[in-house]
């Protein structure tokens, strides 16, 4: 089957599912798309291993940066039950998209999106795509090229920022190590935050993390150690230092 791109077309008009506060509860594409921009990605389904490690977690990331772009809501659409998408939904970082399940295939069906995937035991799944809609109607559609296995090229979270703001900067992201308890910790984080970089904090002398892992990383015992995006910045202060070269 030919995927064809529906740029110009109305979304169709079908009911989706999703489980919110122990209730299923019908959600019409009809309201969830007039009179706003709704940032859409559709993939195979929820746990597999692009969707959950790449292609929803980065537009969780990106999320902000496609709100300050216009976009009114993000929604990721699967052939799941809404069950899944509520269990997957919990296990993800996703807490700025909006997960709906078109169990059924019914929107897939409707955008000529709907791919026979029972060579893996998987049946009838949506192709792997997003798209920006205005007001109902499809402005732009990426679609991911029709070749073998899952191509994951073209509907990621970056492209589709950069449709829609060529300008837009990308949000950094930084780890720190620390103690319970630490100033120069908490003047890191401080600093972390007032920059306005979203950070994960892993607490040292726990099961899973001691002095001689931090040492064997770094070559140092001491805390905080920070990293920003992939780079070690090292203590309070080299991460001061830092922050203040970058706005300079």
């Amino acid at each position: 089957m030919e995927l064809q791109n529906r740029e110009g077309q109305l979304v169709p008009e079908v009911t989706l599912k999703q489980r919110k506060g122990g209730e299923l509860i019908d959600v019409q594409t009809k309201d969830i798309f007039a009179n706003r921009t709704v940032a859409v990605f559709s993939l195979p389904g929820a746990y597999t291993p692009t969707c959950s490690s790449t292609h929803l977690p980065r537009y969780n990331e990106l999320a902000e940066q496609l709100f300050a772009s216009g976009v009114d809501e993000i929604l990721c659409l699967s052939v799941n039950d809404a069950f899944v998408m509520e269990a997957w939904g919990e296990h993800q970082e996703a807490e700025h998209l909006t997960l709906l399940a078109d169990g059924n295939g019914d929107f897939a069906e409707g955008m000529g999106m709907l791919v026979d995937k029972t060579d893996l035991g998987f049946g009838k799944r949506s192709w792997r795509y997003s798209m920006v809609v205005r007001d109902g109607k499809i402005e732009k559609m990426f679609i991911e090229p029709q070749k073998p296995g899952d191509p994951f090229e073209v509907s990621d979270a970056d492209t589709m920022l950069d449709y829609l703001n060529p300008q837009a900067e990308r949000p950094s992201f930084a780890t720190i190590i620390s103690k319970p308890g630490c100033p120069h910790c908490a003047r890191a984080k401080q600093a972390l935050a007032d920059n306005r970089i979203a950070y994960e904090d892993i607490t040292i002398g726990n099961r899973d993390i001691t002095s001689r892992s931090l040492r064997a990383m770094t070559g140092h015992a001491t805390v905080p150690q920070v990293w920003i995006d992939g780079r070690h910045i090292g203590g309070a202060e080299d991460l001061k230092a830092h922050l203040e070269q970058a706005v300079a």
